[in-house]
């Protein structure tokens, strides 16, 4: 893959990482809830998920997902319905950020499996990886290895986009201690996951 396609592809793949989604909307709000620190094991999930949607596309199953509207909806209306399930049980969080750091009530290993399926149900993922990758591989040469260039980078980029967001809504959140303050917070958080719910439901193949 020559340089300054790749480098194309790094501000392209800035950009997607950087837009507004479930996946940022989760990593702010655990660096809310649980710092920088315990938020890493969501970020992997995230990233986990994301390179699992990169494998499927590489094995053409994210063509059949993208051009099947019956495979989109299934994917569509299960991500949707979890969504809005954890805006509804974040909505319903009433806990602050010292009862947070007191017991963390999600485990590291749970927080990764959450963020593992916000992003497996995003086929919205799956339908721009889709038709992003075509637009940087060079069919003349060796598509295995520009696939693998593109995915690690993809996923690199993307962890970085999110450590950012999770470190800043950190700092944020050591000055909020009220635990009026952080329900008021988790309400919105929660909001904007089912948000992302409603435009996952509505989302066209």
């Amino acid at each position: 893959m020559d340089m300054h396609v790749w480098l194309a592809y790094v501000v392209t793949a800035i950009v997607f990482s950087l837009a507004p989604g479930s996946g940022t909307v989760n990593s702010i709000s655990n660096g809310l809830s649980y710092g920088t620190r315990r938020s890493l094991a969501a970020i992997a999930g995230l990233q986990v998920g994301l390179a699992i949607h990169i494998m499927l596309v590489g094995a053409g199953i994210g063509a059949l997902v993208a051009q099947s509207a019956f495979a989109f909806s299934v994917i569509k209306w299960v991500g949707a319905a979890y969504l809005i399930w954890l805006g509804i049980q974040k909505w319903r969080d009433h806990s602050s950020i010292a009862t947070t750091e007191a017991g963390a009530h999600l485990s590291s290993m749970n927080l990764m499996r959450k963020a593992i399926l916000i992003n497996l149900t995003n086929p919205k993922s799956i339908v721009f990886l889709v038709a992003l990758f075509p637009q940087f591989i060079d069919p003349a040469k060796d598509q295995l290895t520009q696939l693998m260039v593109l995915g690690v980078t993809t996923v690199v980029i993307d962890a970085v986009v999110m450590l950012g967001y999770t470190s800043l809504a950190s700092q944020m959140g050591r000055f909020i201690r009220s635990d009026k303050i952080m329900s008021k917070i988790n309400k919105v958080f929660g909001s904007m996951f089912m948000g992302c719910g409603a435009l996952l439901a509505a989302a066209k193949a």
